[in-house]
């Protein structure tokens, strides 16, 4: 994650979160640090970009995006901001290593090194706060994660990212702490259906057809780029809609794996295609996002009564196409029958 864009925008008045409000679909009227999941749309309701906003302060923001979106994002930025104020942006993708602890004993192997509770109740997700970690200052430590699972995003200031690195390792191996490459991230991300921009998301695609409608906030005050489109379109309804796709019949031995780019099926008539694909492990199967097109308002129900097959090479395979990932699923119905037998 070192290589993913990060941005820092401030302002000694209200300017930075005037602006912010005003480029970017969710609330960032939050209390200091909060983390808003938002996307940076364009005046048709697409994604220019998609990212996460800190709230360092009343009047300093903190915004983490893609690596492809260094350039862009910079000037889609500079182009909308007023020349005659007081607004300061900073590239600060320079400054920081990023590092992910990730999975059921990362607050144990944190609370040793930061000498402070990590517990929810002290540190609630979605959550940034600048502490330090071993012998190392000034790290914002976030209760976030890219996959999906439990665990924290550490950046570091660069002088001390080995120093961490080295810590956590130590630290970690009573715990059987391990490191896991990007694919496995990509994997994670994969099966718990988050969508990524540039592969899954692009400037054409909104988030009322991506299931992404509570990052954006309608009514909060401002109005922002893309608000009039996105009302237009939840009126009128969505034609093509984000789905993931479970492979049914598929050998991953035997059978070619999947990549992106798959043509898909629905009810033998061809409606789309593959974004991303990965195996996973959670599932022991191989797991398809991708998008489903119609010439009539797509709603869960349309989604739900087809028979879906992914075309992988010539051959075609049968898919469950879903709408909310298995896991989630699972957990809730987990702690229904948890509460069910009175834990």
């Amino acid at each position: 994650m070192s290589s993913f864009t990060k941005f820092e925008i401030s302002s000694p008045g209200d300017q930075a979160l005037d602006i912010l409000q005003y480029l970017f679909s969710n609330d960032l009227d939050v209390p200091v640090g909060h983390i808003v999941h938002t996307g940076m749309l364009n005046e048709r309701g697409g994604y220019e970009n998609d990212c996460s906003i800190v709230r360092l302060n009343k009047r300093c923001f903190f915004m983490i995006s893609p690596t492809d979106q260094q350039v862009h994002c910079w000037s889609w930025l500079r182009q909308h901001m007023p020349s005659d104020s007081d607004l300061v942006l900073e590239d600060v993708t320079w400054k920081y290593t990023a590092l992910n602890l990730i999975g059921p004993r990362s607050m144990d192997v944190l609370s040793e090194l930061s000498y402070a509770p990590m517990t929810p109740d002290h540190f609630p997700s979605m959550f940034c706060k600048e502490m330090s970690v071993g012998y190392a200052n000034g790290i914002r430590v976030m209760s976030m994660t890219h996959t999906g699972e439990p665990g924290f995003t550490l950046y570091i200031p660069i002088e001390y990212a080995l120093h961490v690195y080295n810590e956590l390792i130590s630290v970690g191996q009573k715990y059987g702490i391990r490191n896991a490459g990007y694919y496995a991230l990509r994997s994670l991300r994969i099966e718990k259906f988050f969508a990524f921009w540039g592969q899954d998301l692009d400037a054409f695609t909104t988030p009322l057809e991506c299931g992404r409608e509570f990052r954006v906030k309608l009514d909060k005050g401002y109005d922002f780029i893309g608000r009039d489109a996105l009302l237009h379109q939840r009126e009128e309804g969505v034609f093509k809609r984000f789905t993931m796709f479970i492979l049914e019949d598929h050998d991953t031995d035997l059978d070619l794996w999947p990549w992106w780019g798959e043509p898909i099926y629905r009810n033998g008539e061809h409606v789309g295609k593959t974004t991303s694909s990965a195996y996973s492990y959670t599932l022991g199967r191989h797991v398809c996002l991708g998008f489903i097109h119609s010439t009539k308002p797509i709603n869960p129900d349309f989604i739900n009564r087809g028979e879906y097959h992914i075309e992988i090479a010539g051959q075609r395979f049968q898919a469950k196409a879903k709408l909310y990932p298995f896991s989630s699923l699972f957990t809730q119905r987990r702690r229904k029958e948890d509460l069910e037998v009175g834990y």
